[in-house]
Order: structure tokens, then C-alpha cells, then sequence
């Protein structure tokens, strides 16, 4: 079991975010399902009998979504970094999580559900820790024009004229 496990606040789209994240990435699956009770210390914010909260696991991450009201929503302040090997699986989790939600910049997303998401290619890192700065400057300016980040535009940049 990790440690520590992100806990999701939902107005009532705990179970249908959780469906949805679980179809995206490999690896993944609800590994269960607590629901509101009628008894107690209070049914909560939902129906009695609704779901309370969801687990579940993305490519072997735990999280929890809670059907909590709506009190709270999502900000950019937090948001899930998911680094990628291909511009296949950047292209195929970016049409998938965009999907009803809206694109940003630099390779961040907010999905329908109003959650931030970056979609990061393992290469940036290698790219923006280069030793010439020159290099660097030209991989940030790079990125910063784009919205879906482009490994091969990156590459490209980091090579620089000629």
C-alpha cells in the first residue's frame, strides 16, 4: 500500500470520473466502492445508498474520489504530471483527456471534470538540462508556443539553426 494516495473532491461525479481515468490508462482498474449510508453519525451530502467514495488505480497509483457536494472544485494549483515515452501515448492521452474538457498551454489540460493534467514527454527533461544554455532557452521558447507539447518540434529547437 503507498503512503500517501490523492483524494479527489467530485460534486457527484465520483464513480463516472473514476470509470473514465480507469479507461485511459493502462494498468488500471475501481478497486472499490463505499456508498452513503442511512444511519449514522449523518448520510452525508449524498443519497443514502449513492456512492460516497471511490478507489482506484492508474498505472499503479492509488487514488479515492469522493462524491462530496459541491462546496469545492478543482483549481491549477494541483494538477497530475503523467510523463510519456512516445508522441503516440502524449497524443493518445492528450485526445483522451481533453475529450469534453479543454486544452492550455505547455502541455498542461484540464479534463471535463475541471482537473489539470500535464502531459510531459520524458525527453523535456533531458532537453531542459542541458549544459548550453543557449540550447535550453531555445527548448523553452520552444515550449512555451505550444499547447500539446511536440517532441519532435522540442528536439528540433534544442538542435538549433542550421
Amino acid at each position: 500500500m503507498q503512503r500517501i494516495t490523492p483524494f479527489l473532491w467530485f460534486d457527484t461525479e465520483a464513480e463516472e470520473a473514476a470509470r473514465f481515468y480507469v479507461g485511459i490508462f493502462e494498468n488500471s482498474e475501481v478497486t472499490n466502492i463505499a456508498r452513503y449510508a442511512d444511519t449514522g453519525p449523518g448520510p452525508g451530502p449524498g443519497p443514502a445508498g449513492g456512492v460516497m467514495t471511490v478507489s482506484f488505480r492508474l498505472d499503479g497509483q492509488e487514488f479515492v474520489a469522493l462524491n462530496g457536494g459541491p462546496s469545492f472544485k478543482f483549481t491549477e494549483a494541483v494538477s497530475f504530471v503523467v510523463h510519456c515515452d512516445t508522441q503516440e501515448e502524449i497524443d493518445r492521452l492528450w485526445s483522451a483527456l481533453t475529450d469534453g474538457g479543454e486544452e492550455v498551454q505547455c502541455g498542461w489540460l484540464k479534463d471535463r471534470y475541471g482537473l489539470s493534467w500535464q502531459i510531459v514527454p520524458n525527453a523535456l527533461g533531458d532537453l531542459m538540462s542541458d549544459p548550453d544554455p543557449e540550447k535550453t532557452q531555445r527548448v523553452m521558447q520552444a515550449m512555451l508556443g505550444m499547447v500539446k507539447l511536440d517532441i519532435a518540434a522540442l528536439q528540433h529547437a534544442a538542435a538549433g539553426p542550421g
